[in-house]
C-alpha cells in the first residue's frame, strides 16, 4: 500500500471517528498496485474469511501476544511496527526482539493507534480483538484496505455464537498451531523459518512426553484454572488444557463439557477432587485472584477447596496465562506440566 492510500485510510477513520469512508477503492486499488512480488499475491483463509497480501507484509501490527510471540520467534522485529493485547511477560528468549516493536497498548489499542502506524498486515489470535468490543471489525479493515488474519485455533472446529469463551465442537490438536505458523511464515516468504520453528516446538512435545508411560498417567486427574475465585473459569476438555492434558496421558477432571472455559462452583471441584491444580499465574488485574499466589491462597483457606487432595498435598503447576491459550506457548504448558507430575511422583 502506497503512503498516500495509507495516509488517505488514516485520515478518514479520524474524520469521522470510524463510521464510513467511502468505498475503500484508493486503498484497495493501491493494494493491487503493489502486487507482482515473486510468489505473490498470497491468499490465506482466516476463519471464514480470505486475507489477500500483495507482498511481504513490511509494516505488520499484531494484536494478541500469542500472535506477536508467533511473529517474533520467525525472526520478523523488523517488520513489525506495533503490538497490543498482552497478558504476560514476553517469553524471554524473543525479550530482545520485542523491545525493538512498539507496544500500542497493554490490552486493546484504539484502530486510530494502529492506523497511525500505517499497518500493512494486521494479525491477531482471537476473533474478539478484531470484532465487536476489541480493536475493530475485520470488515473495517478490509475497508481501508489492510488485511487481517485471525488464528485457526480461535474458530477452527469451534461455536463462538453461544456466548463466554465458545465451545469446541471438534478436538482442539497442535497441529492447527502449527498450521497458525505455517500461514503466517507463508504470508511473510519465510517458510523455512517456520517449518524449523514447527520442527523445534515438536521436538519439545517428544521431549518433554518421551519417559512417560501412558498407562502410569492415565489415573492422574488434573484441573486448569485460569481465573477469577468467585466464579472460577476452569478448562473443559478440548481447547489448549487438553492438548496438554492427552500429551500426558491424563485425565482431565472436567472433560465432560466442550465449553472453553465454563465457569463451574467449588462444590461440584469438589466432588472431582483433582489431584494436581494446573493454575494460571496472571500478570493482568481484571479478575479476582488472578495471580498464582492469590489462587492458593483461596484454596487453602476456602472451605470447599481445602481438602482437596491437591491442595493438601501441594500439588501446584504454575502456568502462564498464554500457556493455557492455543498458541506456541501451549508447549511450555506440557513441558512444565510433564515436570510437575515428575516432581510429585505421579510419573516417571
Amino acid at each position: 500500500m502506497s503512503s498516500t492510500a495509507r495516509i488517505s485510510a488514516l485520515l478518514c477513520a479520524c474524520l469521522f471517528a470510524l463510521t464510513a469512508c467511502g468505498d475503500g477503492s484508493a486503498q484497495k486499488n493501491a493494494r493491487s498496485a503493489d502486487q507482482g512480488a515473486d510468489g505473490y499475491p498470497v491468499t490465506v483463509t482466516s476463519c471464514g474469511k480470505d486475507a489477500e497480501v500483495g507482498a511481504p507484509p513490511q509494516r505488520a501490527v499484531s494484536l494478541d501476544q500469542g500472535s506477536t510471540e508467533i511473529l517474533l520467534s520467525l525472526g520478523l522485529a523488523d517488520r513489525m511496527v506495533g503490538t497490543g493485547t498482552w497478558t504476560d511477560p514476553v517469553l524471554k528468549n524473543l525479550a530482545k526482539d520485542n523491545a525493538k516493536v512498539e507496544r500500542l497498548a497493554d490490552r486493546y489499542p484504539s484502530l486510530e493507534k494502529v492506523l497511525s502506524k500505517e499497518p500493512d498486515f494486521v494479525s491477531a489470535s482471537f476473533l474478539y480483538t478484531v470484532g465487536k468490543g476489541g480493536v475493530a471489525d475485520r470488515a473495517k479493515f478490509d475497508e481501508l484496505g489492510v488485511p487481517v488474519y485471525v488464528s485457526p485455533t480461535d474458530c477452527a472446529g469451534k461455536d463462538n455464537d453461544g456466548g463466554g469463551d465458545g465451545k469446541r465442537v471438534k478436538t482442539l490438536t497442535m497441529d492447527t498451531v502449527y498450521g497458525e505458523v505455517r500461514d503466517l511464515a507463508k504470508v511473510f516468504h519465510v517458510e523455512k523459518r517456520g517449518e524449523k520453528l514447527i520442527a523445534d516446538l515438536k521436538r519439545r512435545v517428544g521431549a518433554a512426553t518421551k519417559s512417560i508411560d501412558d498407562s502410569a498417567a492415565s489415573g492422574t486427574k488434573l484441573m486448569y484454572w485460569f481465573a477469577n475465585s468467585d466464579a472460577p473459569y476452569l478448562a473443559g476438555c478440548c481447547g489448549a488444557p487438553g492438548i496438554i492434558t492427552r500429551e500426558l496421558g491424563a485425565k482431565n477432571v472436567f472433560d465432560d463439557t466442550r465449553e472453553e472455559w465454563p465457569q463451574i462452583n467449588w462444590e461440584t471441584v469438589a466432588d472431582r477432587d483433582p489431584d494436581v491444580l494446573v493454575i494460571g499465574d496472571l500478570t493482568r488485574k481484571s479478575q479476582s485472584a488472578e495471580s498464582a499466589a492469590a489462587k492458593i491462597k483461596f484454596l487453602e483457606s476456602n472451605p470447599a477447596t481445602k481438602n482437596l487432595t491437591a491442595v493438601k498435598k501441594k500439588r501446584y503447576v504454575l502456568l502462564s496465562g498464554q500457556a493455557m491459550n492455543p498458541t506456541i506457548r501451549t508447549v511450555d504448558g506440557i513441558e512444565q506440566v510433564a515436570a510437575g507430575l515428575r516432581k510429585f511422583g505421579l510419573v516417571k
